[in-house]
């Protein structure tokens, strides 16, 4: 006989062919389904919410208290179905840098252990949360979050997934002592966005740079619900190779998502043009220094933060004011319904 492990892992077998939108669907419907069977009704109260609850969109990275089900409160097993869960959201690359984001917490709890108050730093207080009826004919969502990462998805229909809004942040940005020294999370993030502005000629630069001084933190925040306007140097502007550093730049965000889904945001973006996609910088050059960074396209938007304890805190986040939280894809459903 089958324990409901084993069960529920056959049932995330990924299949040796080209994944298609509905593949993306199923998997984290199965995923979700798995999980919930597994829960139990305490436990099932806290993870489960109806799709139009409110708390679907009240996201945030900052360490708060949280509605879901954490990491804290499951057996092993469930740990283990939480964690496939996610994998279905993300990439190898992303879902190894969701978990070390996780894992920051306990550096951070021995960073400041001489410290009075403050926020609880544990690896494992981090929430799950599912909206709706996973695999069903209505729109559902899930989303895991904690400090430092909020991942958020949305199903409607056949179209691929909303995952949008998503944040990744690292604090410490790079550990500086203990066994883990050097390690940099989101090193990549930071290295191609200082790669591209430093490879700027000078004309470029005025155009790019907005600032000498980078903002406290990322602009487009949960309270904003209309993104900035897009800044700096267009890509139009580019040459070749800086051109093909700003690809890769936004290619490390959407490849932080699962690969079939990432490609076709990345599509999408290309359609709209050279000259609608810009790059813009502030703060200082080397690294060190406190430094900001924004791509951005119409409401699709890119950003980046370090400024915080001595610009070694970092915030990241992809998002897409027409596509968070399955905006445009709700809509196109509930007129698909309305229709028939």
């Amino acid at each position: 006989m089958k324990t409901p492990l084993l069960t529920a892992l056959c049932a995330l077998t990924i299949l040796s062919r080209p994944l298609a939108a509905h593949d993306a669907n199923q998997e984290m419907a199965n995923a979700a389904s798995a999980l919930i069977a597994a829960l139990n009704s305490d436990q099932k109260a806290k993870a489960a919410f109806e799709f139009q609850d409110a708390q679907r969109s009240d996201w945030h990275f900052i360490p708060r208290p949280r509605k879901g089900l954490p990491i804290k409160e499951m057996t092993h097993e469930q740990r283990l179905l939480a964690h496939a869960l996610l994998s279905t959201g993300l990439s190898h690359s992303g879902y190894g840098k969701a978990v070390s984001i996780m894992s920051l917490e306990a550096v951070l709890a021995e960073l400041e252990k001489t410290r009075v108050g403050g926020p609880a730093r544990d690896p494992e207080l981090y929430f799950v949360s599912i909206f709706g009826t996973p695999g069903g004919a209505t729109p559902w969502g899930w989303r895991m979050e904690g400090h430092h990462l909020s991942l958020n998805f949305t199903v409607a229909g056949d179209e691929s997934p909303s995952m949008t809004p998503s944040f990744f942040g690292t604090n410490p940005g790079e550990i500086r002592q203990g066994p883990r020294v050097g390690l940099r999370v989101l090193a990549k993030e930071e290295e191609l966005g200082r790669a591209l502005v430093k490879s700027l000629n000078d004309s470029q630069r005025k155009t790019a740079i907005l600032s000498a001084e980078a903002p406290k933190d990322i602009l487009n925040d949960p309270k904003r619900n209309d993104p900035t306007q897009p800044e700096g140097l267009s890509q139009e502007l580019m040459t070749p190779d800086q051109k093909a550093i700003l690809q890769r730049l936004i290619r490390e965000y959407l490849g932080r998502h699962r690969p079939d889904v990432a490609s076709e945001e990345w599509a999408k973006l290309e359609k709209l043009g050279p000259e609608k996609i810009h790059f813009a910088w502030a703060g200082g050059l080397e690294k060190g220094q406190p430094h900001y960074y924004r791509v951005q396209a119409g409401r699709f938007v890119l950003e980046y933060d370090n400024t915080q304890n001595d610009a070694n805190h970092v915030h990241s986040m992809w998002r897409d004011f027409d596509h968070d939280f399955g905006a445009d894809l709700l809509k196109d459903h509930y007129q698909k319904a309305h229709s028939k």
